[in-house]
Parts: C-alpha cells; structure tokens; sequence
C-alpha cells in the first residue's frame, strides 16, 4: 500500500521573478526626425561696383584699386578676366553704362537726356522733409523751427459745434487734461471724448488767453440747399400760390376749404375738427381761366402749434379764417404771429357772417380787435383785404379766390420746371407694405419716380408718387402734392426734401445730418453737481411713464410735447417711446418692463400685441382726439399727488371747573363758547393764548351723566382727555380734525 500523500505545497527549489524575463542585454535604438535637407542660405551674386562722379560709373584704374578694401579688389580682378567686349563694370555692356560711341569723349557722365529725366522725377516727387520744408515757408519760419499752437501765442481760434475736450484740444493747442482739470474744478465731470457747451468751451479757453469763435456746422440741408441756391433753373415759368389755412379751433376753416374743392372733410374729422396737417391741390377759375392752388390746413387748436408752425413756415399766402360773431380768440392771435415769423402776406377771412348773431356791430367789433392784433382792414385805410365769407353758403368763396390769384401776381411767383426737384414735408407715416411715407410739397423742379432723394434723416430711391386724388404719376412739377415712397427712415413734419444726381450723395447728405443730430445729443452737459443734486430731486418724483404710438409723426411730436407739459412738483408725464405706427409686441415688452402705459392715437394694436397686454397686464388705450389724451393724463397726474392736509376748526369750549376722580384723572367741566366738541375729533389745550398740548383725543365726552357724540354751543359738558391731566381752570380746548384735500396741477 502506498503511504498517503499529505496536502502539503512543494517550495521550490530556486527563486526567479515571475513572468519572462530578459536574458541578454541589447542597446536601446532611438527613433527621431529624418534629416531631409539642410537650409542654408541662397547663393546671390555679389553687388556691382560703386559708380562715381555726377552720376557716371566709375572708371576703372589703378587708383580705384588703392582705394578699394582687399574684398572689392578681389571682385575687380574677377570682373577683369571677363570676357572681352563685356566692359569694365563687370560684364554690363557700354550701351547700358551710358557710353556710346567714344568713351573718352562722355568721361564716365549720363547722358543729357537721362540727366533730364532724372531731374523731372525728383521734381514731382513729395517726399515728408519737402513738406515740412514748404509749410515751414509758408508760415514763414526757418528751417527747424516749429509752428507755435494758439495755446502759446494766444489770439482768436474758430471751432465748428458740436465738439468734443478732444476736438478743443486739438484746434487750440491746450492739453484736453488741462481743459478736464478745469472743468473738474468747476464741479463738470467729464472725458475726453464728453461733448462740451459752447459757452463752457469759451470760458475755460478764457483762462489760456484763447478767444474761441464758435461756429454753427453746416447741416446736410445747407450743404445740399447751397448747391440748388447757386445752380441755374431752367424752364422758368409762373407758378400758383402755395395758401395755408390758420385760424382758432371750430372757427370754419376745414369747412371754408370743402366748399372750395367740393369735398366733406370736417365731417370725417374726428370730433369735428382737425388732427393733422395736411395738402391738396385744387383748381380755380378766375376771369374763366383755369388756375391751380396749393391749399394746406393745418389743425386749429393750441395743442398743434408746431404744426401751424411748419405750415407757415413753407406758404406763399396766408388765409386767417375768423369768425365774425365769435371775434379774435387766442389762436387767431397765435396764428398772426407765426404769419408774421414767416413773413407773408395774410388775407383774412371774416366767416359764419350768415348767422343771426353776425351783426353789424359785432363784425366791426371783431374787425376792431383785429386792428389791434396789427391788422388793419383796407374799409379802415389799412392794407389787410376782409373777405366775408359762409363756408355754408359759398358767400365770398369766389372774391378770396380772387384775392389769392392776385397776392400770387404780386408776389411774381415763379419756379423753374425742369431739373431736380426741392420742397417740404408736410406731414409723413409708415404705412403697412410702403414702408416710411411723406406727403410733400413741391416747390421748384420736377419730381420723377427713380430720383434719388434725402429728405431730413432718411434717403433712399423714389418708388411711387401719388397725388393727392390717388392719382399715380411718372412726374409732377411745382406747386404740386405729392406722396411719395422708397426711403429709408420716416422724416419730421417740416422737413425739407431734394433731387440729387447720385444714391451715395443721398447717403452722405443724411448721415450727416444722423450725425449732426447724434453729436449734438453728445455735446449736451452730461454729469455734473447741480445735476447730480436734480437727479436726486427726480428719483422722488413720481412719474407717468408713456409709451406713444400714432399715425402720423406730425401728431407724434405734438403728442409728445403736450403729455410732458404735464408736470408738477411731485409727478410729471414722460415718454419713454414714441414712434409712428401699429402698437406691436415690442411695444408691450417695453411698457410692462417700465410699468408704463401705451397710448395709441389712430392706431390699434395688432392680435399678437393684445393678447400679449392681456397677459402681462399693461393698459392700451386709443384714442382718436388729442383733448381726451390731454384730459386723462392730467387726472391721473392729479391723481398720484398726495392730498394736501388741511386743519378744520369744530369748536372751542372753555374750562370752567377740573374735577380730581379716582382711578380716572382729571374731567373737565367746560362750557361750550362756539361751534361743536366732537367725541371723535383732537383736542388742543391752549392756556392765556399759548399751545400747551396738541393732537390729544378724547376718552369721554358726556353731557350731564350720558355720554354724547358731540356737544353745540351754549351747553356744558364734561370733557376726559387721554393721557393728560394736567388740565387747570381758565384752559381753552379747542377741537378739530384733519382733512385732505384734493390736489390739482
């Protein structure tokens, strides 16, 4: 049997690291970059030999070789072993040397022809040092002197405004640190690049012996205008008379001008009177020849100001429409004025005379006060033509026509025909699938659809021209309106518009005037003490925020002006945004971002925008008369001041005798002297004439032993004042209450 193998591990006999090991030694081989070729330098040929002389090569001789570096000599022996008939300039034939013919004869010299040549390219040549040399000559100095700024001479600098510290700095020489210094000590924070007032900049350069001429920068207008003043017009021909219509609110004058043209405005106005300017050209027959005249009406009450502005500021003729039972009001004395700003004739015409109230007397009256508005009817010896009219009836129609025809040959009115056409905006709008539109007048040349255009801001190509019928046309001439389409940014009502010959013209004239407009904006005063102190003012202001939106831009800088003229102590309107328009979505984003509201004049907002108000919960109101706005904001504005507290007297009552109680104080037994004591009311304790105590209330007022509400004069009553008992006999109580009272603007 074999024995029994135990469960027990063999050790081995040798012990050698695990896994395979390496028996023999070998070199480790490096790999690394393959040397593929060596850079070195190009192998060029050596420079050619020095010439001498007056710009003849150098001969070679034995004198040349002494004076050469060993390296130079070398390269003359080389040269030498060239191949005959190479020449001694290493191989360059004589021909390209400048020899010709006979060598001893030219010396080494150029030719005369190449001298010539060589002088001629010099001659042209404008090279820095020449034109330092030149202005140094011209300004009179010696060669390596330097020009001195204003700043060290002192004297007169002109300037264009609007500038920047930087633009100052530079034309009169003084550091912009020094001119930022100066104006850190007057309490202006500013930059170098900060815009700064006129008069500041005259001021400050006061203090370095500068005295600054400030000058007004040409505006796009005047640099496109001078060029229609000096060009000549061509097809000159009389022209008819561009009328505009002034006058008080519901004096007659959209009336008086539809029984001109046979149309119904006035009726389709909202509120029955005019929101907007606006044109149209109509034709009269005078002494049976046909004749066209540009009637513009511009709205009559004091809110469109500007408007009737712009509208005289581009008419031949006035009309002052008056009524005759109603007198000069307000505006009509307004309106006078901006006739007489404009410097035009004024024709007035004296209206409604078919009412009962129009009599005899009440029309001399009102031409009474006419005269002494300044203007004097000719049936009075003066040289103002009344014309009465009835814009109901058609009385007087035909005689104003008539006197428009003749103030129109007086005034010669010619325009040339042809040529490139200028005139006004009268009002413009965006119009859905035309983009920014302008209802124009033109006032000289000829308007073609494909002209290039600038008229204010904007530029562009024009792409339709529609009369005032609706009428599309290839082309109008003068005393024409017109709307037109095609730019790129809705103008300003009073805008000027031209005809230039280029799209890039077009493009310069109205950045320039973007331009202009941003600079301005820039060179306004930006930080400083007093401001800082107005800025904290503000923030305690309560505001009306408004983001505006109407049909026409000649009713939004109406608009706008009249909402911020609402202002008060403690609240004021301001416009955040206003443009011309639909309301959109943008719009809305921006009122519930401001907490503003948006007000729509002739405009509603799309389905888009008012689901979106809806969901934010910002108010859109529309509105399609200017009153209403007015009249709304100023009764929120009203609203948002805090009442003003006010002490109302009830009644005084005279302390006759003080009784002591326990566990309650002091009563007072008083006898009413006048007016009433009131339970609810605040006690006043006065002693010999002096205020002893002030707004205590009553804890108990009781007539006899009931308690009363109030006690009149004549009666006792017995009086216990809250938390005072230091009350003495001879005292007067008098009661009273506070109450706030309304504000208004």
């Amino acid at each position: 049997m074999k024995p029994v193998r135990m469960n027990v591990p063999e050790r081995p006999k040798t012990v050698t690291p695990a896994g395979p090991q390496l028996v023999q030694k070998t070199a480790v081989k490096l790999s690394g970059p393959k040397v593929v070729r060596i850079e070195a330098p190009d192998v060029i040929d050596k420079p050619r030999a020095r010439r001498d002389g007056e710009g003849g090569p150098r001969t070679g001789g034995e004198e040349d070789d002494a004076s050469r570096s060993p390296r130079r000599n070398t390269a003359k022996r080389r040269t030498d072993t060239a191949a005959p008939g190479a020449g001694a300039a290493g191989g360059v034939p004589a021909r390209r040397r400048g020899f010709a013919g006979d060598e001893s004869m030219h010396s080494g010299m150029w030719r005369p022809q190449d001298l010539a040549e060589r002088e001629a390219r010099l001659s042209r040549a404008s090279g820095y040092l020449k034109q330092r040399r030149q202005h140094a000559k011209k300004l009179g100095l010696n060669a390596g002197e330097r020009a001195q700024s204003a700043a060290e001479t002192g004297g007169v600098v002109t300037i264009a405004a609007p500038f920047t510290i930087k633009d100052l700095s530079a034309a009169t020489g003084v550091k912009a640190a020094d001119i930022i210094k100066k104006l850190f000590m007057q309490g202006i924070m500013a930059t170098v690049n900060s815009g700064i007032d006129p008069a500041k900049a005259q001021e400050v350069m006061i203090d370095f012996d500068i005295e600054l001429e400030v000058e007004e920068a040409k505006t796009a207008e005047e640099s496109v205008q001078s060029e229609f003043a000096e060009r000549e017009s061509a097809d000159i021909r009389p022209r008819g008379p561009i009328v505009t219509i002034l006058g008080h609110v519901d004096h007659g004058k959209t009336s008086l001008l539809d029984k001109i043209r046979n149309a119904n405005v006035a009726a389709g106005e909202a509120g029955g009177i005019t929101q907007k300017t606006s044109a149209f050209r109509t034709s009269v027959k005078i002494a049976g020849e046909e004749k066209w005249v540009v009637f513009i009406d511009t709205p009559g009450h004091e809110a469109f100001t500007a408007m009737r502005a712009r509208g005289a500021a581009i008419t031949d003729v006035v009309v002052l429409v008056v009524s005759a039972p109603e007198g000069v009001m307000p505006q009509t004395i307004e309106s006078i004025n901006h006739a007489k700003a404009a410097k035009v004739p004024i024709v007035v015409a004296l209206n409604k005379i078919d009412r009962p109230d129009a009599t005899e007397a009440k029309i001399n009256q009102t031409l009474g006060e006419l005269a002494a508005a300044g203007l004097n009817p000719v049936e009075w010896g003066g040289d103002i033509e009344i014309v009465r009219t009835s814009a109901t009836k058609g009385t007087g129609i035909e005689k104003l026509l008539e006197i428009l025809d003749l103030q129109g040959q007086l005034l010669e009115l010619k325009a040339g025909y042809s040529g490139p056409a200028r005139g006004a905006v009268v009002d413009a709008r965006l119009e859905e699938g035309r983009g920014p539109v302008a209802d124009v007048v033109v006032q000289d040349g000829e308007l073609k659809v494909g002209d290039f255009v600038v008229v204010g801001p904007g530029f562009g190509r024009v792409r339709e021209i529609v009369d005032d019928r609706a009428a599309r046309h290839k082309s109008l001439g003068p005393t024409t309106v017109a709307r037109i389409s095609g730019f790129d940014q809705v103008p300003d009502a009073g805008d000027k518009f031209y005809i230039v010959d280029s799209l890039k013209k077009a493009q310069e004239a109205a950045e320039q005037r973007r331009a202009r407009v941003r600079q301005a904006e820039l060179a306004k005063p930006k930080v400083t003490l007093d401001s800082l102190l107005t800025q904290m003012k503000d923030t305690e202001l309560k505001e009306i925020l408004v983001v505006l939106k109407a049909d026409v831009q000649g009713s939004v800088d109406v608009l706008k002006s009249e909402i911020e003229r609402v202002k008060h102590e403690e609240v004021r309107a301001r416009v955040l945004h206003s443009a011309v328009g639909g309301i959109t979505e943008s719009d809305v984003l921006l009122a519930d971002a401001s907490k503003a509201i948006i007000i729509g004049f002739n405009v509603i907002p799309s389905g888009k925008a008012r689901n979106l108000a809806e969901q934010k919960g910002v108010e859109i109101r529309s509105y399609q008369v200017i009153y209403e706005i007015t009249d709304d904001i100023k009764k929120a504005a009203e609203g948002l001041l805090s009442p003003e507290q006010k002490t109302q007297i009830l009644g005084h009552a005279e302390v006759r005798k003080v009784f002591k109680i326990t566990k309650v104080g002091s009563v007072a037994g008083c006898f009413v002297t006048d007016g009433t004591i009131e339970r609810d009311a605040l006690i006043r304790v006065t002693r010999n004439g002096i205020v002893v105590e002030n707004n205590r209330k009553l804890e108990q007022l009781k007539r006899v032993k009931d308690d009363a509400k109030e006690v009149r004069a004549g009666l006792e009553c017995g009086m216990k004042i809250v938390g005072y008992d230091d009350i003495k006999e001879g005292d007067v109580l008098e009661c009273y209450k506070t109450v706030e009272v309304k504000r208004t603007l």
